[in-house]
């Protein structure tokens, strides 16, 4: 609380910008800061000093509701906001909310549904009888029915097993490529932020540390292990490859590059 002997600087003079378009990863150790910040992004959270801007609307402004129709945040364990009778009602009621016409409802649900993969069984079931990778997709549905422009996702893998997750990764990115939204990604998995992020924004201790590409991000192997964090393993076993091959690229942070990336020196040393 503020003024108090409690009271906690969560962010401390961050100075950021994301251009549409940009799939970026927010990573940093548990308190470092990165889910206080998405929560200033659409207004949850208000900031004692300075000044956000999303999409030319200032936070602080009186009209939340038309920076939260433009800033989605898909929390941790999301499938627990579910509530309604049926996955279709819980989708349809961010919709209803904003004054949409049934019909157009309608059309809105089934395209975001197909997009996620659920089909129309699940879409009539209530969600506490269905798995919990389909809770987990049907309460992205309604974030994602309502057409955001920027899409949070604040550890949106969590509890979900391999499959279950690249499967989701899979579903975020052709929304990503085919709407042209920005996607920020708040994770603690080095995996996959390196597999999908196109941008890597480190926080440690409520300031950033580092702002950059993947490459030049998990090239400080020792740097992120001193805050807290790591690099991808597949990157460390690179770098151990390098002690015994020397030529063998180090700036490879999945599983298939560096399959690749041995095998083509296999081939041309035989």
């Amino acid at each position: 609380m503020k003024g108090s002997p409690f009271e906690k600087k969560a962010l401390d003079n961050i100075n950021l910008e994301i251009a549409q378009g940009e799939f970026v990863a927010l990573i940093g150790h548990t308190g470092s800061g990165k889910s206080t910040l998405v929560q200033h992004l659409n207004g949850l959270l208000k900031i004692d000093d300075g000044e956000i801007t999303v999409a030319g609307m200032q936070t602080k402004g009186k009209d939340l509701k038309e920076l939260r129709k433009t800033v989605g945040i898909v929390f941790q364990y999301p499938e627990h906001q579910l509530f309604e009778e049926t996955v279709y009602k819980d989708i349809e009621f961010g919709l209803i909310r904003q004054g949409i016409e049934e019909k157009e409802r309608h059309r809105k649900i089934c395209e975001t549904a197909a997009i996620l993969e659920i089909d129309d069984e699940i879409l009539y079931k209530s969600p506490y009888e269905i798995s919990g990778g389909q809770k987990r997709r049907a309460a992205i549905a309604g974030i994602l029915v309502l057409e955001p422009d920027i899409l949070v996702l604040d550890e949106p893998a969590a509890g979900l097993d391999p499959s279950g997750t690249r499967e989701l990764f899979d579903i975020v990115t052709t929304l990503y490529k085919e709407k042209n939204i920005t996607v920020i990604l708040v994770s603690h998995s080095m995996e996959l932020v390196a597999d999908y992020a196109s941008r890597i924004i480190v926080m440690n201790e409520g300031k950033i540390h580092s702002d950059g590409k993947p490459a030049e991000i998990f090239l400080k192997g020792p740097e992120m292990v001193k805050i807290g964090l790591g690099v991808p393993e597949i990157t460390t076993l690179m770098a151990e490859l390098a002690k015994l091959y020397p030529d063998i690229r180090t700036d490879i942070f999945n599983v298939e590059d560096a399959v690749d990336e041995i095998v083509s020196r296999i081939r041309g040393r035989g």
